[in-house]
């Protein structure tokens, strides 16, 4: 009983000798104002990283100090640490120094362990405050490596040689030790373990220079996205109130049209708004992975064991392709304003009506929906003349193409081929039963083109994220949500989308139109020859830009498709 009172009395003492910042015995003690001690390392360090704020104070009661303390060493109090390095530390710690089953155990002692206080990576070995006194005492042994305790010194030795290793081959990439240098590694490129995390730490800082970066930009991007949020609500809200004032002039006639050209207004302001903050939530998300990489990778460069920065090095500073554009496109502020313009040509067209005999009801709101259809979609032309003002040049991207696809004519031309092509490896090329290929330009606004064909051929429009591999149908052009296709076989069109088909009825003709209106969501396609035919057309919401793709029948030798130039 005697002797854990006693135990217990020095583990108390030794806490009073002990630095409440490294949790270690007093190195070169110091008293600041306050009253309280430290090494004066510790606390120089502590104070250096509150210079920015220009404010310091104790890590322990808290006390602030306007101007920085001089630090000046505490004579009598390390004389005092001294006189207890050589008598106290002998004593058994209290029992709340026991090492738990989540702890670190020293590695020396016998029976009952102790919590361990530091790893050697030397040794490499663990060890509690009494068994750690040695590599303070020792000379050989205060040019160890001491790191936080850890659990993982083991795999800092060969488990071929038992001995640490120091040494990072850069021919196999691994941390090895000097007998491996000498055997299996002799002749490879090997640098020391610690040069190897200097270069790999300015990779690190690289990488988070450039996360903080995009952070920062984004950031930029998510702050645009709110004025374009307040900006959208603020022209939709004029909108909608000018647009009352130009129904009131017609109270007598349209005043149910009225309410519905409210109600578009406030749809068409929910869906801007809708994708808007489908953005930022993206934007929002992204920052949130940014900033969690960039925390494991401070982590990281934060780690003294040298092979366990190596060991976790290739798995986290691998980084991501932003999902997002570099910079956010805000549209001109005008969202509503046409809406405006419209009701208004239709007040003064009314006004002519009236004056007119042409009183009939339906007549009239036939053109009052004309007229309050999207501002920003004109109809397709009735000519072809009038689709040629939206001639979009079209050439193949050969980094897509199927091998048994030839592309020729300045890649405007795509053959199916019998014998492979001996096109290198690329993510983007389509294999397996995939004979498809897609076009460089991305496909936005309003775009006309012509494919003149022979043989299978199918003409499509498709996302680029359409998948590029796969044995089933589900890859093919038409056959899933992404794509939508015209197939002329055997002298009949079938349309596919999202796997459904649709006959189509229609002149066959070996030349193809083509008319896009993507924020229309409009697809169009022509038979073309002295006039031109609507074979089939679609209504769709587009959320991605789109491409040009050409699918042909590899079981028909010859079959060809060729983007024609239009003057």
């Amino acid at each position: 009983m005697l002797l854990t009172g006693k135990m217990a009395q020095r583990g108390v003492q030794l806490e009073k000798f002990s630095c409440s910042i490294c949790l270690d015995l007093l190195k070169d003690p110091l008293t600041i104002p306050c009253g309280h001690s430290y090494c004066m390392n510790c606390i120089k360090d502590h104070w250096d990283g509150e210079d920015q704020k220009r404010i310091h104070s104790c890590p322990q009661c808290r006390k602030t100090f306007r101007r920085r303390p001089a630090l000046e060493k505490n004579i009598m109090l390390a004389e005092l640490v001294e006189d207890f390095k050589k008598t106290g530390l002998q004593a058994a710690p209290a029992d709340h120094c026991y090492a738990e089953p989540e702890d670190v155990a020293c590695d020396v002692c016998t029976g009952r362990k102790m919590k361990a206080v530091k790893s050697c990576l030397t040794c490499p070995a663990s060890y509690c405050r009494d068994h750690l006194q040695h590599h303070f005492d020792a000379s050989p042994l205060q040019k160890h490596k001491l790191v936080d305790p850890s659990k993982n010194l083991q795999e800092n030795v060969c488990s071929r040689h038992d001995e640490v290793m120091k040494i990072f081959c850069r021919t196999d990439q691994q941390c090895i030790c000097y007998l491996c240098l000498m055997d299996e590694h002799k002749g490879h490129e090997t640098v020391p373990a610690a040069a190897e995390r200097t270069e790999k730490q300015k990779e690190l800082q690289v990488s988070r220079q450039q996360i903080q970066q995009r952070i920062q930009d984004q950031e930029k991007d998510l702050k645009l996205l709110h004025q374009e949020v307040k900006a959208i609500n603020v022209s939709a809200n004029k909108a909608v109130e000018d647009g009352k004032k130009v129904f009131t002039e017609l109270i007598h006639l349209i005043q149910k049209r009225s309410s519905d050209v409210k109600q578009q207004i406030r749809s068409q302001q929910e869906t801007e708004v809708s994708r808007v903050k489908d953005l930022q939530e993206k934007l929002e998300q992204e920052i949130t992975e940014l900033k969690r990489k960039d925390a494991e990778l401070e982590q990281l460069s934060n780690t003294e064991d040298h092979n366990q920065f190596l060991h976790n090095y290739p798995s986290l500073s691998a980084l991501s392709e932003s999902t997002h554009s570099s910079s956010i496109n805000i549209r001109p502020l005008r969202y509503f304003e046409d809406v405006t313009a419209a009701v208004s040509e239709l007040r003064d067209k009314l006004q002519d009506l009236l004056r007119d005999t042409w009183t009939n009801s339906p007549l009239t709101v036939s053109k009052v929906k004309v007229l309050l259809s999207d501002p920003e979609t004109k109809p397709e032309s009735k000519t072809r003349a009038g689709f040629l003002k939206y001639s979009q040049r079209i050439t193949l991207d050969p980094n897509t193409a199927n091998r048994k696809l030839l592309l020729s004519e300045e890649n405007r031309k795509v053959t199916a081929m019998e014998r492979q092509q001996s096109y290198p490896d690329h993510p983007d090329r389509f294999t397996d039963i995939c004979f498809q290929v897609l076009s460089n330009e991305s496909l936005t606004g309003r775009c006309y083109w012509e494919v003149e064909w022979r043989g299978g051929v199918e003409v499509a429009v498709s996302y680029k994220n359409i998948s590029r591999a796969g044995g089933s149908d589900k890859y093919r052009f038409g056959f899933n949500d992404k794509s939508w296709s015209l197939c002329f076989n055997k002298n009949s069109y079938t349309f596919y989308h999202n796997n459904i088909e649709i006959p189509v009825s229609g002149p066959v003709s070996s030349r193809i139109g083509v008319y896009l209106d993507h924020r229309a969501g409009i697809l169009s396609y022509y038979s073309v020859s002295r006039t031109m035919t609507l074979l089939h057309r679609v209504q769709n919401t587009f959320t991605q830009p789109l491409h040009a793709g050409i699918r042909l029948y590899y079981y028909e030798n010859g079959a060809f498709a060729e983007f024609v130039k239009l003057k």
